[in-house]
C-alpha cells in the first residue's frame, strides 16, 4: 500500500490542499497524529501538531507560537473521505471550530460561516446537522472534564520531541 496522503478540504474559501509536508506520527483505524509547520505563515502562528479523531469527526490541534510557546488547542469539525486504493484522506473543515486557551477558556467560533453555508447551499441540511452533533458532542467532553483525554494523543508525541531536540 502506498503512504498515506492528507489533504484539508475547506467550504469557504472553497480548496483543497495537500497536507504533504506534514509529518504522520502515528495512524490507526481510529486516529491519525501529525507535526506540521503552517501552510500560510502568520503573524503567531508557526507550528503545532494535530490529531483527527476519524470516527468522532474532529481534530484537535496544538498551536504553537515560533518560540515554541503554546497558544492553543483548536478544535476543528470535520468529516473525512478515505480512498483504499491510493490510501488517502481528505478532511472537510466544516467551518465551527472550538479554542481552548491555555487558561482554560473556551470559545466556540464560525458559527455564522456554518449558518451562511448552509443558506448559500454550500453545505447540505445533513452536513449541518452533522457539524451541530459533532460539535456538541466535543463540548460535551470539554465541560465534563474530558478534554485532557483527546489532549494526551498530541502530548504524547510532543513530550517525545522536545526529549529529542
Amino acid at each position: 500500500m502506498e503512504n498515506t496522503k492528507l489533504f484539508r478540504k475547506r467550504i469557504i474559501p472553497a480548496e483543497c490542499v495537500s497536507l504533504k509536508d506534514d509529518i504522520i506520527l502515528y495512524q490507526d483505524n481510529e486516529v491519525i497524529i501529525t507535526r506540521w509547520n503552517t501552510l500560510r505563515p502568520k503573524k503567531t502562528l508557526h507550528h503545532g501538531y494535530s490529531c483527527y479523531f476519524l470516527e468522532r469527526g474532529f481534530k484537535i490541534s496544538k498551536f504553537y507560537d515560533a518560540d515554541n510557546h503554546l497558544i492553543s488547542w483548536y478544535c476543528d469539525i470535520i468529516f473525512h473521505t478515505w480512498d483504499k486504493d491510493t490510501n488517502t484522506y481528505v478532511f472537510t473543515d466544516l467551518l465551527v471550530d472550538v479554542i481552548v486557551y491555555p487558561d482554560g477558556f473556551v470559545r466556540v467560533v464560525d458559527l455564522d460561516e456554518l449558518a451562511d453555508a448552509q443558506r448559500d447551499g454550500l453545505i447540505t441540511q445533513d452536513e449541518l446537522q452533522l457539524a451541530l452533533r459533532r460539535l456538541d458532542k466535543l463540548l460535551s467532553l470539554i465541560y465534563k472534564g474530558a478534554f485532557p483525554r483527546l489532549q494526551k494523543y498530541i502530548e504524547d508525541y510532543d513530550n517525545t520531541d522536545m526529549l529529542d531536540e
